[in-house]
This record gives structure tokens, C-alpha cells and sequence, in this order.
């Protein structure tokens, strides 16, 4: 069975690729070069990948700088820093992408319609404190159904699943999943920041440093 993963190298992603090979998918990763402020992700999703040994790695290059509108994509905004658990849980934060999974899955569509590809997986997370707005159960629904209608394969009765296994879990529990899956979290990236080193501070790295100590675990990336 074949299955387009999509792959940022955070720690999400991965754990959703190692779930989809675990699963006994034929892997077929895309990464997106969007000029996000974060592109140092784009080394760990190429080491993650081949980690895997996915049959093919394409990596999509567009610039969603052209009209910003978010803290990632525009040097105008900044990324919060040191924020509490409950600070980022009060709104959307800056570091929203406007629209970024829809562009996302459009893209990991037409690569899947295009391979024969049953299943896209996606990292999303809804109970992740940040709340973005495309990574809840009801934008899947509504982009499954997408799926569905928008596509040869879904008109002919055999559409393209979405796979979301992350969706409902904790951070802490997508640490134990990738874990039991084998996940190697040295070679993954999830700070906001363009450092070569994570900076610690960012929401991203605040969160997920929150979830290896309440785990009693140390995470094995480089922080500033």
C-alpha cells in the first residue's frame, strides 16, 4: 500500500512516518520549502526520511513570504518567546500559517493521485496548545471529503484516506508512540527559530522540552 507522509521533521511528523511504515506502507515523503524562517527543518526531514528509507523524498519550494502573515513567513512579526503553557493556550498565535495545511495536503494530494497512493498521513494535532485552526478533527473531516470530490480516484469510489493518527493524543503521548515506533528524535527539529542550535524559548521548543521532562526523559537535540 502506498502512502504520501507528510514530513517537516519535527517531531510529529516523524512519528507519523514511522507509524505509516509500522503500518506497512510503501513511504513517499514531501517536505515544503515555503522561505519559512524555520528552513533548518527541511536537513532533519531529508535525515528522517532516508532514517526510513522512503521510496522517494520530494521536496515542493514555494514562498509564502509573498504575503506573510504570520511570525514564519514575515521578519515583521516576532516569534513569542518564554510563553507559559497557559499563554499559548488563549489564542491562535502568530505563528500560524494562514492557510498552510490546505496548501499542504493540496499539494500531497496531487503527488498521491499522481503515484496511486491509498493514504496521506499528516502530523496534525489537536490538542497541542497552539490550537491552530487547521489541525482539528473537523478540518480532516472536511478535507477528506475534499479528497473525495476533487479527485478522479475519489469520483470512481476509491478516494485517497487521510490518516491522522496523531490528532487526539498529548505531546507526551506521541513521545511514548514514537518511541515504541523507533522514532530518532536526535535527527529531528521543531524550533521556530533560524538558529543552528534550537533556541529553547519558542513556543515549539517549550512544548515539546515540557513533554520529554514529563516524561523524565532528556531530549537529545541541541538547545542554545
Amino acid at each position: 500500500m502506498k502512502a504520501v507522509i507528510l514530513l517537516s521533521g519535527g517531531l510529529d511528523s516523524s512519528t507519523v512516518l514511522y507509524q505509516a511504515r509500522a503500518d506497512g506502507c510503501e513511504c513517499y515523503a514531501i517536505s515544503f520549502d515555503y522561505q519559512q524562517q524555520h528552513c533548518r527543518e527541511l536537513q532533519s526531514a531529508v535525515l528522517v526520511g532516508k532514517s526510513v528509507g522512503v521510496v522517494q523524498h520530494q521536496v515542493v519550494n514555494f514562498d509564502l513570504r509573498l504575503w506573510g502573515g504570520s511570525a514564519l513567513t514575515d521578519d515583521a512579526i516576532a516569534i513569542p518567546q518564554a510563553r507559559s503553557l497557559d499563554e499559548m493556550s488563549q489564542n491562535i498565535p502568530v505563528t500560524y500559517v494562514p492557510a498552510r495545511n490546505t496548501i499542504f495536503l493540496s499539494f500531497a494530494l496531487g503527488y498521491a493521485e499522481a503515484i496511486g497512493a491509498e493514504r496521506v498521513y499528516i502530523g496534525v494535532n489537536a490538542l497541542d496548545y497552539s490550537g491552530y485552526p487547521d489541525c482539528r478533527p473537523d478540518y480532516i473531516q472536511a478535507m477528506q471529503e475534499v479528497f473525495r470530490l476533487g479527485t478522479k480516484q475519489g469520483r470512481e469510489g476509491q478516494p485517497i484516506n487521510i490518516v491522522a493518527p496523531l490528532i487526539n493524543l498529548k505531546k507526551t503521548e506521541i513521545i511514548q508512540l514514537g518511541n515504541q515506533l523507533g522514532a530518532p528524535w536526535e535527527l529531528t527539529w521543531s524550533c521556530y527559530a533560524g538558529g543552528d542550535k534550537a533556541c529553547g524559548v519558542c513556543d515549539s521548543c517549550r512544548l515539546r522540552l515540557a513533554a520529554f521532562a514529563e516524561l523524565g526523559l532528556e531530549d537529545p537535540v541541541d538547545y542554545v
